[in-house]
């Protein structure tokens, strides 16, 4: 392997990082307060309201079902206007952002609700604001699930980031695909899998390591 390829290889693995961290990033910021407020306005929820309950479930549900590649494919026009271009690495942070806020929130919410009721019914009658139930006792008690869920997306994202480089995103898929497979570079296809396998343990390291933690 050319040391020309070998600095491409490191350029797109840091490219497949930063997008995998800030479309994570993202996805926590936006997943976490919709997941809570999902379950918030569930039946029998502290704000109680199925007719926003079904509607937004229905729409995180759809955007759930919706394949990444068409997804990818389809919000060319928004992500343009976010920012400026549709290729490039940062332009795919914004499709792999909506892509994985739903699967946040859902991770959230079923994660908040697996939280045993008696400790609730204890905050309320500690005289605890609606709030403080969610930012105090909720989310630290489902901190270890939502930490596993998050794993799992971000795992889901480094997969998607490949994707996106099929078309200009750059990173690992795209160095994968314009020199591994269209060049019959193989030893480059196969570095780009090995390092794509090395993130996602490292990954799942870290979830791991961070869930034990939050667990009591």
């Amino acid at each position: 392997m050319s040391n020309q390829l070998l600095i491409m290889l490191l350029e797109s693995t840091w490219q497949t990082i930063y997008m995998v961290a800030l479309s994570g990033l993202v996805a926590v910021l936006g997943g976490l307060p919709l997941g809570v407020f999902l379950m918030m306005t569930r039946r029998g929820g502290i704000l109680s309201n199925l007719l926003i309950h079904r509607g937004l479930g229905i729409l995180v549900d759809i955007f759930r079902a919706i394949p990444f590649i068409i997804l990818l494919i389809a919000i060319i026009p928004f992500t343009r206007l976010i920012v400026g271009t549709s290729i490039g690495t940062v332009a795919a942070i914004v499709p792999l952002s909506i892509a994985a806020i739903p699967f946040v929130a859902r991770i959230v919410e079923n994660a908040l609700i697996e939280v045993q009721g008696g400790l609730i019914e204890a905050g309320q009658a500690m005289g605890a604001t609606d709030w403080q139930l969610i930012y105090k006792i909720l989310v630290p008690e489902a901190g270890a699930a939502i930490t596993r869920g998050i794993t799992v997306t971000l795992i889901s994202l480094v997969g998607y980031s490949a994707m996106a480089g099929a078309v200009g995103g750059g990173g690992l898929g795209s160095l994968a695909i314009n020199y591994g497979y269209q060049r019959f570079e193989f030893k480059v296809l196969i570095a780009t899998v090995v390092i794509l396998i090395v993130l996602v343990y490292l990954i799942q390291w870290a979830g791991n390591s961070c869930a034990r933690r939050l667990e009591h």
